[in-house]
Parts: structure tokens; sequence; C-alpha cells
């Protein structure tokens, strides 16, 4: 087993990313515009996207389970669409092999989805281990609380929950002042997963751009990774200050670093304070320095001739 240190940063190669929306704003196109996409088309509705590019017309969840790296080796991107008809394809799957799963309707018991949500989890895991991007596309579901509408994801059960889990990003497109926008940020009103800190972003006409989706994959990917690339560098500094914190013996050494601590992360000057205290070192806060403890005042023993008076 190999333990991952705090310390060294976690390089991120490929991530999962969830779009939804209404129909009709354009969610395979702005997906076809990732790099070297590959659409599963469980919805049968490749057709309308306006850039289409290659994709494998799903006809049962064998065709999407049994797909091999070979299959799969010349693209880096892999689209999902729709994920809540994949889900589809996986429970009719999952009642196939065990009718006990399934009610008369054709709906999933509590133990089927409980396979459903773990069977959907290892395949996209084994989509992972090819190496891809992987692209979710839903469909939006509206739903009313109150006199507001929420937004979520229409897709059955709690598959909800699994998808969110499992994407690294979730972006929402709608149309404002006439223009289409995503939004990966999460809302009162809607699902969102924004881990690069992303601005409502216009999305541009496609045939100017047709690599949009791909630049904004690799921007997510950069901000997480130079986020590792941060904690690593401040990981290093926080052990620096800890061995020398700890080696810390005079007031002199505590006052000498009085600044630099002020510009320390936090962890670095509760180990500071923590230490002084060890020391029964005092903060005087009208000198803005550390004070020593008072010395100890030793009594001379007692003479005889004083016991004795």
């Amino acid at each position: 087993m190999r333990i991952v240190k705090a310390s060294e940063p976690i390089k991120v190669e490929r991530i999962n990313i969830c779009i939804y929306a209404p129909p009709g704003v354009g969610k395979t196109t702005l997906a076809f515009t990732a790099d070297s996409p590959l659409l599963l088309d469980f919805d049968k509705g490749v057709h309308r996207a306006a850039n289409r590019k290659d994709s494998v017309q799903i006809t049962s969840w064998n065709d999407a389970s049994s797909m091999t790296p070979d299959d799969l080796a010349p693209y880096k991107t892999i689209i999902v669409d729709t994920a809540g008809r994949a889900l589809d394809f996986l429970s009719a799957d999952i009642i196939k092999g065990n009718p006990k799963a399934g009610r008369g309707d054709g709906s999933l018991t509590l133990q089927g989805f409980g396979a459903l949500k773990g069977r959907f989890g290892i395949w996209l895991k084994m989509l992972n281990t090819f190496g891809k991007d992987v692209i979710l596309i839903a469909h939006m579901d509206e739903q009313r609380s109150g006199d507001d509408i929420v937004e979520r994801l229409d897709v059955q059960g709690g598959s909800k929950g699994e998808i969110y889990k499992s994407v690294d990003a979730m972006g929402r497109i709608f149309i404002r002042n006439k223009e289409r926008v995503i939004d990966f940020s999460p809302r009162e009103n809607s699902f969102g997963k924004n881990p690069a800190g992303l601005e409502v972003l216009s999305i541009p006409d496609i045939s100017k751009n047709p690599h949009y989706l791909a630049q904004v994959i690799a921007a997510i990917k950069d901000t997480i990774n130079s986020l590792s690339e941060e904690q690593k560098v401040t990981q290093n500094a926080v052990e620096a200050w800890e061995t020398a914190i700890n080696g810390y013996t005079l007031v002199d050494e505590f006052n000498k670093h009085m600044a630099e601590i002020k510009a320390a992360p936090v962890t670095v000057q509760h180990m500071f304070t923590k230490r002084a205290k060890e020391l029964s070192f005092t903060f005087n806060k009208e000198l803005g320095l550390y004070q020593g403890p008072p010395p100890t005042v030793h009594e001379e023993a007692p003479t005889m001739a004083d016991l004795f008076k």
C-alpha cells in the first residue's frame, strides 16, 4: 500500500462532468466541442446535433458495458447522452438478470436501486480507468417548492445523488438575455459543482470555436492541479516552520520571527503560540513582544541561629 503524503500533489489527468438543461438549448452540440469525443447515444437524438461527431447507437446496456480500451482508443472524451436514459437501459438489464429487483410496472425495487447505483458507479470508473474524460448529459426537470421553481436532473430515483458524487464539475445551460450561457456554480434553485471557481460562461458560436468545451475542461483541470501544487508548497512550508519552532528555546528567537509568523499560515501561528506557552513565555500586548517568565526567587536556607532565635 502506497500512502500519498499531504505534501504530494495529486495530478488530475481526467475528469467527469455533468451538463444539464431543458430540451433544445444545445447540450449535445456543446458536448461535441470536447477533445476527440465519442458519443454513446442512449437517447437516439444525436442526429439533432449541429456539429455531429462519432457516435454509437446503444440498443442495450450490454453495448455500453462491453466496450474495451481498444474500442475507445481513438477517443479522449466519452459523452453519455443522456444519463437518465442510460440508467433506464441499466434498470432493464438489472431486472432481466434478477426479476425480483423489479416491480410489475418495470420500476425497480429498493434492492434494484441499490444494484443500479453500484453498477453505474462501477461502469463510470471503468471508463475512467481507460483514461477518458466523461461527459454526462442530462435533461432538466422542474419541480415546485412553494412559489419557487427548482431545477433538478431528470434522472430516476436516488441515482441523482450518485451522478452528483461521481462528477468533478456540473454545469447548467440556460438562456440569459438571448444568449446561451453555462453556470457551474450551485444556486438556491439549481445544482452545480464548480471546483475551478468559474464565472457564468457565455457559450460562443460553435462554428467559430469548435473546441470550446475542451478549453473549459482543460481550464478546470489546470485549476485543480494548480491548487494541488499550492497545497504542496504550503505543506512544505508548514513542515519547515514546525521543525524551526520546535527548536526555539529563547524568548529572543520568538521576537525575532514575529513579523514572519504573522505572514505565515494559521497552522504555523498556532504552533508558534503553543510552543511559547510550553516555555512559559507570555505576550506583552503593549510592547508587542514575548517576555520570559519572571526569575525564580531562591530563599537561603535558615541557619541554626535563625531557628533558635
